[in-house]
């Protein structure tokens, strides 16, 4: 429940840093602007690795001084060969194929 309150809030905190773009506009140069010819520059986003939960005896009995405290990141990434897909091989789509069929 914690988890899910902070990454509520978190959300909730990165919309509104996000929503702070173009205050300079007002009036007919707001109502007229063209996000499109706005340059901006991609931001990768990274999440961290998915690390594997202890329970029971495997937590009760680890050893805190033999972790690493080193953390792992991944690049989330949009799009996927499924996306390029279109009829029936998008809905008959395997992805425990390799190949896509």
């Amino acid at each position: 429940m914690r988890n899910l309150i902070l990454c509520l809030v978190a959300g909730l905190m990165s919309m509104g840093l996000m929503a702070q773009n173009r205050n300079e506009l007002k009036g007919p140069a707001y109502k007229n602007y063209k996000p499109w010819l706005n340059k901006t520059e991609p931001v990768v986003v990274y999440t961290l690795e998915k690390q594997e939960k202890l329970i029971g005896p495997a937590y009760k009995n680890r050893k805190p001084w033999d972790e690493k405290g080193e953390v792992k990141y991944t690049a989330v990434v949009f799009g996927s060969e499924r996306s390029k897909l279109r009829g029936p091989a998008y809905k008959n789509y395997k992805p425990w194929r390799k190949t896509g069929r």
